[in-house]
């Protein structure tokens, strides 16, 4: 009897790939479409309609049958929420990484055991291992596509069901295969971005959900150079958009975010040399080990703190719940809010929401 397999698909070339892969491999699938923003653009026109007439074009194609579920409320009331939440506070979160742990893998995982499924899958660039009981989270084949950074809060009960069809393979083979299949979605563009924001302008976006409080722009010695539209508009290391022009005592280079004072309300910049921007470490609190907590306090492992980045070799101290993490070399533009994810040269070990950072 073959093993039935529930896919969250999202209207995009990734997943209609991996509906066609898991076909080839025997699996009974089924297409799931989860609807988690519910929002009409400036015609009318739910944003989500387009996504799910790709779905249906997909799974018409390849013959299998598809469901719609609308997780819209649940999205905002444990993603959304937090999100505007760290906005407010100066931070910049990342809603990506909360949608996998509180949406893709939550209720979509139990929506698919009431279907009956075996297994779920998604479109992600990611492996999975089962091995001595656990299950280990593994880089994708393709290091340019690789989404482990933002799957990093997966649970073992999460990951033990997961298949990841794409994780051996490179975006260019992707598209061959939906050319090779005739899917509506074979030359539809990847999404960027944030999933609810779509091609609008992020200031105009959260300008809706949070008020504008305008306050002074200052340099390093407290000397105001500009004003700004609210803090939580700018993130550290951003030069575009500042609007300052040039003073009197400045040295002609660019003007660049170097921290924020939330509690005065100020944006605080410098100039030239972005030696401000440079960090040593970070602290975490309650990190999500994904295969176990590891045995030593003290250990050597790499780690990223931005999607795409390179792995960058670190020393991480365990002290109960509060992680420090010393660089082996400095960092540029750390941010609170982001997360901070470690490897080793294969596997994804977990990670956790930087919190602070040591100059």
């Amino acid at each position: 009897m073959k093993k039935k397999v529930v896919l969250g698909m999202s209207g995009g070339v990734d997943s209609s790939v991996a509906a066609a892969i898991l076909l080839e491999e025997g699996y009974d699938v089924i297409g799931l479409f989860m609807q988690n923003w519910e929002e009409e653009d400036d015609n009318g026109v739910c944003t989500a309609v387009s996504d799910y007439e790709d779905v249906k074009r997909v799974c018409n194609k390849l013959k299998i049958p598809y469901y719609t579920v609308n997780f819209a409320q649940i999205y905002w009331d444990k993603v959304f929420k937090y999100f505007l939440e760290e906005y407010e506070k100066g931070r910049t979160p990342n809603p990506d990484v909360l949608c996998n742990r509180e949406i893709k893998f939550g209720p979509f995982l139990e929506y698919a055991k009431e279907l009956g499924a075996d297994y779920i899958a998604t479109g992600h660039y990611a492996k999975v291992e089962r091995k001595d009981g656990k299950t280990y989270l593994k880089k994708a084949v393709d290091t340019n596509k690789d989404q482990t950074y933002f799957l990093n809060q997966l649970s073992q009960k999460q990951l033990e069901m997961v298949l990841f069809p794409l994780g051996d393979m490179c975006k260019p083979k992707v598209r061959e295969i939906a050319e090779k299949y005739e899917l509506a979605t074979a030359e539809k563009k990847d999404s960027t971005g944030i999933c609810f924001i779509g091609e609008r302008r992020f200031r105009e976006f959260l300008k809706t959900y949070i008020p504008c409080k305008k306050g002074d722009i200052v340099d390093k010695n407290g000397k105001k150079v500009g004003e700004h539209e609210g803090v939580m508009y700018y993130t550290l290391g951003q030069r575009r958009g500042l609007n300052i022009g040039g003073t009197k005592d400045g040295n002609g280079d660019r003007w660049f975010v170097i921290d924020k004072d939330i509690k005065n309300n100020n944006l605080i910049v410098s100039q030239g040399e972005d030696d401000e921007l440079f960090s040593s470490g970070l602290v975490t609190y309650k990190v999500n080990w994904i295969p176990e907590e590891p045995k030593e306090k003290v250990f050597e492992c790499y780690a990223k703190f931005r999607y795409r980045q390179p792995d960058q070799k670190v020393k991480v101290s365990i002290e109960k719940d509060r992680i420090v993490v010393d660089f082996a070399e400095k960092q540029r533009a750390v941010t609170p809010g982001q997360y901070v994810v470690f490897y080793t040269e294969t596997d994804c070990l977990g990670g956790g929401v930087i919190e602070e950072v040591i100059k």
